[in-house]
């Protein structure tokens, strides 16, 4: 079977990007089938897109969503025309329904992790972007879905080994017909880790743990699938939520355009700082008019019923008022005590400039 997307010349290694190689894909087309209903299928790693649309092929076009996520603008471009959607964005900054995936195609990217790039994931073993990925995808993947997993052999730890057989069931592992990356291919069906064998879980662990230290090697994978296929489950209903938490470059782009920054909206948000303050209920009371005062609500342009124009500015000093009291002791001498009492005293100050008057240009003060 001759694959119906031929990798084209940009499929190179970059930032950690390893594309399936055309032989694996094909033996690993061979080991899925599909189930009578509607499925969706999902490459959080997408690349351009070529492994999860010759999935959706070989399990039947018409009956297959397929979903992809890629962090390369120029290789989400062209996953974008195979698939049925696909986010141009780094996984740890998408937001994605779990369980909605029949299908679950992880090859991540390859490389160790520093400290600051975990995104909130603890790691008891060497931390890697393979184990980071696993851990984002897993949860996107239903029960009873498909795992296809490869990575390089070497990644497989205790840690990971872990994972793999509490959260799947019938692994099998294979090692990839192109063998410049080390690469394995790992097969399982998703479980409840209460539904998994003991027995079964401790010969994949022991399999995988001798793999990943360099002691055993896997049988390349085989050109036709020798055991029955695993069946990829209908999908109960599309994922609800399919999106990226950041604007992509170009949107963020079109957006600044098409706003055109606070301007259009000046007057929305700071017209109502340019009014007028409506005149209160009632008459202030001094604890009010100090209040006014320190807060800079009286100042400007005052007219008065008697026609008196003056410029004002108010303002809150604190002032201390001084108490004596004196008590007398038992032995007859006297004790004198000075309490000091913060004191806020209001003042406004005023620039006459009602035409005529004696004041005219002085400054007064109001207290």
């Amino acid at each position: 079977m001759a694959l119906m997307f031929p990798r084209v010349a940009r499929n190179f290694i970059k930032n950690g990007y390893f594309p399936t190689d055309e032989e694996t894909l094909e033996r690993a087309l061979t080991a899925l089938a599909p189930s009578a209903g509607s499925m969706c299928i999902l490459d959080p790693c997408a690349g351009e897109g070529v492994a999860i649309a010759e999935v959706a092929h070989a399990l039947g076009r018409e009956h297959v969503r397929a979903y992809a996520v890629e962090y390369d603008a120029e290789r989400a471009a062209h996953a974008r025309g195979l698939v049925d959607r696909c986010l141009h964005a780094d996984l740890m900054e998408t937001i994605i329904s779990r369980q909605t995936f029949g299908l679950l195609w992880l090859n991540p990217p390859y490389g160790d992790l520093v400290r600051d790039q975990t995104n909130g994931y603890e790691f008891h073993g060497r931390a890697r972007l393979e184990k980071l990925f696993y851990q984002k995808s897993i949860p996107l993947l239903q029960y009873d879905g498909v795992l296809v997993y490869i990575i390089p052999a070497y990644v497989l730890d205790a840690e990971l080994v872990g994972w793999l057989t509490r959260h799947f069931t019938d692994l099998r592992a294979y090692r990839a017909v192109d063998v410049q990356f080390k690469q394995v291919v790992i097969f399982g069906r998703r479980i409840r880790q209460r539904d998994q064998a003991s027995s079964d879980a401790r010969a994949a662990r022991a399999l995988l743990l001798q793999v990943g230290r360099g002691e055993a090697d896997l049988e390349e994978l085989p050109a036709e699938w020798p055991f029955p296929p695993y069946c990829v489950p209908p999908c109960p209903a599309e994922p609800a939520q399919f999106y990226r938490i950041t604007l992509e470059p170009e949107q963020f782009a079109a957006e600044i355009h098409r706003l055109q920054g606070l301007w259009p909206s000046f007057d929305t948000h700071l017209g109502p700082a340019q009014q007028l303050p409506r005149a209160p209920a009632r008459v202030l009371s001094r604890w009010h008019l100090a209040l006014a005062l320190a807060a800079g609500a009286i100042s400007g342009v005052v007219r008065s019923k008697s026609g008196r124009i003056m410029v004002v500015k108010g303002d809150t000093h604190k002032e201390k008022s001084l108490k004596t009291e004196c008590t007398e002791n038992d032995d007859g001498s006297i004790r004198e005590t000075r309490i000091l009492t913060d004191r806020f005293v209001p003042v406004i100050r005023a620039w006459d400039m009602t035409p005529g008057s004696p004041t005219r240009g002085q400054v007064l003060t109001i207290r």
